[in-house]
């Protein structure tokens, strides 16, 4: 089974204009995310648009990922549906794939009670046999996970080995961690960037990070210096992405991380319509803060 830790790049989709998949760009990304360092690559999270997609072309995407890792990095997919039913068939389309790790948002949209949110991620753990990260994203999906129910989940099933909280709220991720100590196979992982280092230090494995898209090589810098035990130069690697961060304020934080990485040279293509439409004044702050903040990096 692969330890869930460090950076794991939550990579977006390449796509061409007209919305198609854009095969031969993922191939690169990819290559170009495990040549920075990352600990492991992530297809079909919020990043990678898999609220836009069809379950054929998620399925397609788990294939170029699989066969494009080669086994280099582990391969986290985003396979949480609406229903158990098609979670489930997702989630064991993937294994079939090949891929290692499972990241499952909780079903979104209609409300859930922490009884029903156990008993789907029960039923997929006991009807699939791979590692399994819940996903938390209350303000996307409308549903959050308790750390009770976080920590009931991953005593009762080996197969669940980790939480990513992307709420936003440091103090659910210590719940998380508080929940599941005695646990030493469970893994919490920030969906925040800026709380990775932070993370770290009270115990968490690493986070799961859409800046990686921009910025690999920082990111990676963030818990390679920390294992050293390098803190200082974690922390200095942690702050450097606030000004990047701070650009989430002129969109959907997935339109801008997808704009900023065309940006820099890195033709991922747009995201599919309706989102993605980034004003021009919104480019050229993105623009002029990559140029400043992140010259050695523009070009990587």
């Amino acid at each position: 089974m692969a330890e869930i830790k460090g950076i794991i790049a939550a990579m977006q989709t390449p796509m061409f204009e007209d919305g198609s998949i854009n095969e031969a760009e993922m191939r690169k990304q990819i290559n170009r995310q495990i040549n920075a360092g990352v600990d492991a690559i992530f297809c079909l999270g919020t990043n990678g648009e898999f609220y836009n997609m069809n379950m054929e072309e998620k399925i397609r995407v788990m294939e170029i990922f699989v066969d494009e890792a080669k086994g280099r990095v582990p391969v986290y997919a985003g396979t949480g549906c609406v229903s158990t039913k098609d979670t489930i068939e997702l989630s064991k389309k993937a294994k079939e794939i090949g891929v290692d790790i499972l990241s499952v948002i909780t079903p979104y949209f209609a409300a859930l009670n922490q009884d029903e949110l156990y008993a789907h991620f029960s039923e997929l753990a006991e009807a699939v046999d791979l590692p399994i990260v819940m996903y938390n994203i209350p303000m996307r999906a409308g549903n959050a996970l308790a750390p009770a129910t976080v920590g009931k989940l991953a005593r009762n099933h080996s197969n669940i080995v980790g939480v990513k909280d992307s709420s936003g709220n440091f103090n659910n991720i210590l719940s998380y961690i508080a929940a599941t100590e005695d646990i030493p196979t469970f893994s919490v992982l920030s969906g925040n960037d800026a709380l990775i280092l932070y993370t770290l230090m009270a115990g968490g494995a690493g986070g799961i990070t859409a800046i990686a898209n921009i910025l690999p090589e920082i990111m990676v810098s963030i818990y390679q210096n920390y294992i050293k035990g390098d803190i200082e130069g974690a922390k200095k690697a942690q702050a450097s992405i606030a000004p990047i961060r701070d650009c989430f304020k002129y969109g959907n934080p997935n339109s801008i991380v997808k704009c900023a990485t065309n940006l820099i040279g890195q033709p991922v293509g747009p995201c599919r319509k309706p989102f993605g439409m980034v004003s021009d004044a919104a480019k050229q702050a993105i623009a002029e803060t990559i140029d400043k903040y992140y010259a050695d990096y523009k070009n990587k």
